[in-house]
């Protein structure tokens, strides 16, 4: 599931549960929509419990399509789910976001 705020020029997306297939499909269109929407997106994802390689997917899309369009996109309160997943891939770099990799 995905909740989006937004407030003076800046969004936050919390993503809550899976993070699969299914929900990224559903998470795609407001996702996309903040973006074009704001300057700054702050996608919070602490309640995520699994992510697979499309909600992967997508929150590279995300960070695309900021870049390309001058906008900023941070990943913020990485859960475990994702933090192994982008730990596993080597994306830290991509994504540019401070993570604490958990010993």
């Amino acid at each position: 599931m995905i909740q989006i705020s937004s407030e003076a020029g800046r969004s936050v997306a919390r993503l809550e549960g899976e993070f699969t297939i299914y929900q990224a499909a559903e998470s795609k269109p407001p996702l996309m929509a903040a973006i074009a929407d704001s300057e700054e997106l702050e996608i919070n994802l602490a309640g995520v419990t699994e992510i697979d390689s499309a909600g992967l997917q997508l929150l590279l899309l995300a960070k695309r399509e900021a870049l390309r369009t001058g906008k900023s996109v941070r990943l913020v309160a990485h859960s475990e789910a994702t933090l192994a997943v982008i730990d596993l891939l080597g994306l830290a770099g991509y994504f540019g976001d401070p993570l604490v990799l958990r010993a």
